[in-house]
């Protein structure tokens, strides 16, 4: 093709709205919501667990602002009026419509991109799109993108994201009643069966009550003088409840007893035996030993673990509610609490051991196969680095089953041997998938949230944590409990409803509004491929990738899935449910285990986009978020995409609900991306580019100042998008001192230069970071582009640290205040900057020490006295302006 007719292709094509504007600030004001209450703004996505799946009103926003471009094949109805559209509701009149989707669309534009989201709570529906998500992941974009009506193809690697999404995208057409009916029948052949095994003696009265919860401990014989070691880090059992939701429940090491005490951290006496004891000090250490409370040893657990060949475990106590005295009235505090185990609790444990090991029918519904070594199971294995890496064999864990005791084992089974029994193949694929989500809690890697009286799961941490003090729910379910399989079930029925009609939660006046059911079902349209999306063979077909691709190694999705997939497996009648585990040699991940780092992860991305790129029509777009890091992570995705054959046209900071893996892991804010193919670019020296990239920065930071309300660092990362807009009409061909340049290079220059049009610097961002609620390492990166600030810069100078967790380093912070000291105690204070002063002296004041003759020794400014009020606003602490001038504070 000439380049003539290439560029007369980009001429006719289509800027689409989200290549104009995207609307942050609204989609950043439902996420906040959204995060934190997914069960009621999608309860779709809590059917089932995926990892790091994005946020629904992302991919909602995503969607309405790629799809929407020619105003001729939108409609737009009114949720709850099936039939009509917005015109019939909004005649004036003169029978003039006030919508017109053709105005709105026209208007979007950098500074004022929220014409198109009037649209975001109403039906829309699109003609003739056909969206593509080859990493489907837990479907999110294809769920989204379905609710407008366009024909959706989903593509994964992970059989368990496979079944996971085919669910999400059939539950839409699924009868929500023919669902209920099939619970009944499991419930008459298996609930009684089950929950036989979760009684207990009540406390109140000759009866029995229901197990909430069994609490176990994990023992060990001392390798010193053999005293049973049980492996309580603490005595906590859990926080008192009701009237006693001042107290803790901690459990007496003497007699065994669960007491209530005042404080949990200080000496406490048991009310069974008058023992007093100090419950937070347990048997167990930092840097994973035990101590001996017989003879004083401390020895690594994982070490004894495997000279004895694993561990004991016991019974201690259970949390438990009691129908009967509920509906006699009695007070909350004695039908639902805590109690030790009794005989009769051990003996009916036994029982159900007795059964699981008596009843050969049981082996087929329970997996047999060996847990893989991979980064997350036997790290130690492999050479490499990746976070949050797992040895599970240490703690004597080899198969899968050993993460489950036999009474889980045994319930577990009879219930996927019933759920097998259901006839329909969908309807059975839904209980499956019910029964699936709930071993994230029904297994002994689960443990207890002492201070919320709930359950954890299994992959709280995303990896694989074998607790001390693991907590067994109850498989089938009570009144109350966490992750029963009645209660997961409960959440799939609430998925499928929204999936027949989704409703839309947004913001109004301050205040959240829920519309009315959609007309437009999820999924109606859809289909789900499995397999290496490299090997996906369209040509030309779509006009739309939406995705949110792998990053690096955020998730070793293959490893963590297989605690699933060895359980489906069971049940599902697919070919790629045949394997021992998931595919993981295919997987686009940098993982030690596979022998593949960063090199392969960024050769099999560049890959993957020229699969998307042949995939798309030739005016089609690829948007897709991102999870971004430094200045190497963006000139990395900017070669592959330009080296394929795209140009980046727009990109945006977004909220998202990516839940870090480990601490301290540098992965930054997430971002959309968004390119198109093209096949025309020009030649053009760099010093030519460098001034168009220049005022492209300038330009671009101003209009957004002064008509957007963003963050420094929002508005940074749209500079960033704008520059590589005008790099891509070149890539390849930008030529510097009689060299081309490649992306990695022009972002190291696209950095500087938009450093030198800000006059922003370290203490403007870290009052940011002062200004922002629950600070993240997310934000330092965030907020130090577009600046003179680098997140390095604000690590060397302690002002923040990620040892245990975020922490920012205000004046009272351990390690910034020794920072300070070294630097006041070395050269006098030569080299401190304003922040170190005052922080300095703040920290003095607090400390009752004398500051003013550092005051006078330092020679006070207009601009130190500036940054002290900014200092004294964000954090409503006037103290920092008072020890510059007010002498009845600074002097002692």
């Amino acid at each position: 093709m000439s380049e003539q007719s290439g560029s007369s292709k980009k001429q006719q094509r289509t800027e689409l709205p989200i290549e104009r504007g995207f609307p942050i600030e609204r989609v950043n004001e439902i996420a906040e919501k959204e995060g934190r209450a997914k069960m009621y703004y999608r309860p779709i996505y809590t059917m089932h667990k995926w990892w790091a799946r994005r946020l629904g009103c992302v991919f909602r926003a995503i969607s309405l602002y790629t799809l929407l471009d020619d105003p001729e094949k939108v409609s737009v109805f009114e949720p709850g009026h099936e039939g009509s559209t917005l015109a019939a509701y909004g005649d004036d009149a003169d029978g003039e419509s006030d919508l017109d989707v053709a105005a709105l669309l026209e208007r979007v534009d950098m500074t004022d991109p929220e014409s198109l989201w009037d649209l975001y709570p109403k039906d829309v529906r699109v003609e003739d799109k056909k969206v593509l998500d080859p990493f489907m992941g837990g479907g999110t974009s294809l769920v989204e993108a379905s609710r407008f009506g366009a024909e959706v193809v989903g593509n994964d690697l992970n059989p368990v994201a496979w079944f996971v999404t085919k669910k999400e995208l059939e539950a839409g057409q699924t009868d929500v009643e023919e669902l209920e009916e099939a619970f009944k029948q499991v419930k008459g052949d298996v609930a009684d069966e089950i929950t036989q095994y979760y009684k207990t003696p009540c406390p109140n009265g000759d009866h029995d009550a229901d197990v909430m919860y069994n609490f176990w401990v994990k023992e060990l014989d001392c390798v010193s003088c053999g005293h049973t070691v049980p492996l309580f880090k603490d005595y906590r059992v859990a926080k008192g409840r009701y009237e006693n939701d001042d107290k803790y429940n901690v459990l007496c090491p003497d007699c065994g007893a669960v007491t209530l005490v005042d404080d949990w951290q200080s000496e406490s006496v048991c009310n069974d035996c008058g023992y007093g004891f100090v419950p937070k000090e347990g048997n167990v250490s930092r840097g994973g030993k035990y101590n001996c409370p017989d003879c004083g040893q401390k020895y690594k657990i994982t070490d004894a673990i495997q000279e004895q060949g694993g561990y004991d475990v016991r019974l201690y106590a259970l949390e438990y509610y009691c129908a009967e005295c509920d509906h006699t009235g009695e007070d909350k505090s004695l039908y639902k609490g805590y109690k030790r185990a009794e005989e009769a609790d051990t003996d009916l444990f036994e029982q159900a051991k007795h059964e699981l090991a008596t009843n050969d029918e049981l082996d087929e519904y329970i997996p047999s196969e060996p847990i893989r070594a991979g980064w997350k199971t036997a790290s130690t294995n492999f050479e490499g680095s990746a976070p949050g890496g797992g040895n599970v064999s240490l703690h004597a864990l080899e198969d899968w089953r050993d993460m489950f005791n036999e009474r889980q084992l045994l319930c577990l089974s009879k219930l996927l041997r019933a759920i097998s029994g259901i006839e329909d193949k969908n309807v059975r694929e839904f209980l499956i998938l019910a029964f699936s989500d709930s071993l994230r809690t029904n297994t002994l890697m689960a443990s207890y949230q002492f201070s919320a009286n709930k359950s954890n799961h299994i992959f709280k941490s995303n990896s694989f944590d074998p607790p001390q003090q693991p907590t067994e729910g109850n498989v089938w379910g009570t009144e109350y409990g966490m992750g029963t399989f009645e209660s997961v079930w409960d959440m799939v029925i609430d998925g499928v409803k929204y999936a027949n009609s989704p409703t839309e939660r947004y913001v109004s006046d301050s205040e959240t509004v829920k519309s009315e059911g959609f007309a437009q079902s999820v999924g109606d349209n859809s289909k789900v491929l499995q397999g290496d999306m490299r090997e996906i063979d369209s040509v030309n077909e779509f006009d739309a990738v939406i995705t949110d691709p792998p990053y690096y190694h955020n998730v070793m999705y293959s490893e963590l899935s297989d605690f699933f997939y060895v359980w489906l497996k069971q049940a599902l009648d697919y070919p790629w449910f045949e394997g021992d585990a998931t595919p993981r040699a295919k997987s686009i991940v940098s993982n030690p285990a596979e022998g593949k780092g960063e090199s392969e992860f960024e050769e099999e991305l560049k890959e993957s986009f020229t699969t998307i790129k042949t995939a798309l029509k030739e005016d089609g777009v690829l948007s897709f978020t991102y999870h971004h890091s430094g200045s190497e992570s963006w000139g990395e995705l900017l070669e592959s995409l330009c080296e394929v054959g795209f140009e980046v046209t727009a990109t945006y900071p977004v909220t998202a609900d990516l839940q870090k893996l480990t601490t301290g892991e540098a992965v930054s804010f997430d971002i959309i991306v968004v390119a198109r193919p093209t096949d025309n670019r020009t030649s053009t020296s760099w010093n030519s580019l460098r001034r168009d990239i220049y005022r492209t920065a300038r330009r671009t930071r101003k209009q957004l100042e002064e008509n957007r309300d963003l963050s420094r660092g929002d508005i940074g990362v749209m500079e960033m998008g704008a520059c590589f807009r005008e790099y891509s009409k070149h890539h390849g061909k930008v030529q510097r001192d009689g060299e081309i340049m490649n992306a990695k290079q022009v972002v190291q220059e696209i950095y500087g230069i938009i450093q030198e049009a800000s006059d922003i610097g370290v203490e403007d961002v870290f009052i940011d970071l002062l200004d922002t609620s629950n600070p993240s390492f997310d934000d330092v990166n965030k907020l130090c582009r577009g600046t003179n600030a680098k997140p390095e810069e604000l690590k060397e100078m302690c002002l923040y640290n990620q040892d245990d967790g975020f922490e920012l380093g205000t004046w009272d912070n351990e390690k910034r205040q020794a920072y300070i000291q070294e630097r006041v105690n070395g050269d006098g204070g030569d080299h401190l900057s304003n922040l170190d002063k005052l922080q300095f002296l703040r920290y003095r004041y607090e400390k009752g020490q004398a500051v003013q003759n550092y005051v006078e020794k330092w020679d006070v400014d207009d601009d130190l006295r500036e940054l002290a009020g900014r200092l004294a606003d964000v954090s409503g602490d006037d103290t920092y302006t008072r020890v510059l001038g007010d002498r009845d504070i600074t002097s002692y």
